[in-house]
């Protein structure tokens, strides 16, 4: 497993593991998936050098918290966990003694990532970083990041904090390549690291839906798996196809690969089975030509999904176009 060297950190994994779905009812995983599958990827992970591992308070209300910590075991102060503060009136008091309720469902006495969930429109980062700077200086936790900044609030985050805030874990992939064109050279040029949430556009960039196969559950609300931006995705998928082929990969492999090509940027896709999470962490070991991530580039680029709202009217219309 590659891996990069992050000050406060030390080695993270080009590939972690994100575990919103340990616990979460949304993903119609269930609970035998907590009580069994979850614990058999965590081992595997570790088996294959995963050393990232990403949850959230939010994540089940604190289950996925303890189910993570329950299957890391005794190797749980080991890995780099990085958890997040739902930023719901973060006041310092606020933002400590959720930390510590983190922290014991995590049973970990040094959380080594502590992140902002979601930038609050209301309460400054001058308010939130005094609560993450006690914590620090507490040695609770061992580095902060943040979650869902733009770059001039990452850099603002950075000076009330008074030190680097280390990563910024962000919607990214092929489908929203928007970081590509600040936060990426930011962290490349500062030595933080780009954590890319959602790296295969939950299962688009798979490339086994279109307009007329679209998935049913929770991801029947995503915009992108409307039928006008299903269509629009299509020449994205032909190139990520025609690059897949030529590794003898498979379209999300190579959509992982391709963030993995850019520097300081690390994945935490999620994994229903323990082949899936294998699937995933050899994407780390496919090697892209420059030619052929500037062709992904550029057609991530050009794709122009419509509006959300846009989006509801067109599959309002479809559907009664049914009838």
């Amino acid at each position: 497993m590659k891996n990069l060297d992050v000050p406060g950190l030390g080695r993270v994994s080009r590939v972690g593991l994100g575990t919103w779905q340990f616990g979460s009812r949304e993903w119609g995983y269930g609970d035998d998936y907590a009580d069994g599958a979850a614990s058999a990827i965590v081992t595997r992970a570790l088996e294959l050098g995963v050393t990232l591992f990403d949850t959230a308070e939010a994540y089940a209300f604190g289950r996925s918290e303890r189910i993570l910590s329950e299957a890391l075991g005794d190797r749980r102060d080991e890995v780099v966990v990085a958890t997040k503060i739902f930023p719901v009136a973060p006041f310092p008091p606020v933002v400590v003694g959720r930390a510590h309720g983190s922290a014991k469902r995590l049973r970990l006495a040094r959380m080594p990532l502590y992140q902002v969930h979601q930038p609050n429109p209301l309460v400054p980062d001058t308010v939130i970083m005094r609560g993450m700077r006690r914590l620090l200086d507490e040695g609770r936790i061992g580095a902060v990041g943040v979650s869902n900044y733009s770059l001039e609030r990452w850099q603002a985050a950075d000076a009330a904090l008074g030190q680097p805030v280390v990563s910024n874990q962000v919607q990214f992939s092929l489908a929203t390549p928007g970081p590509l064109e600040d936060l990426v050279p930011f962290a490349e040029r500062e030595n933080r690291i780009v954590i890319a949430y959602s790296p295969l556009a939950q299962g688009l960039l798979g490339g086994r839906y279109d307009a007329d196969h679209r998935p049913g559950g929770v991801r029947a609300m995503n915009p992108l798996f409307g039928t006008e931006n299903l269509r629009r995705a299509e020449p994205l998928l032909r190139v990520l196809r025609e690059v897949a082929d030529a590794h003898d990969a498979k379209p999300a492999q190579v959509a992982l690969a391709w963030l993995l090509g850019l520097p300081q940027v690390v994945v935490i896709p999620g994994a229903s089975s323990v082949e899936q999470l294998e699937f995933n962490a050899a994407a780390a070991d496919l090697e892209l030509r420059d030619d052929e991530q500037s062709a992904l580039t550029d057609a991530a680029r050009a794709f122009d999904p419509v509006s959300a709202g846009r989006t509801l009217v067109d599959n309002v219309r479809e559907r009664l176009g049914r009838r």
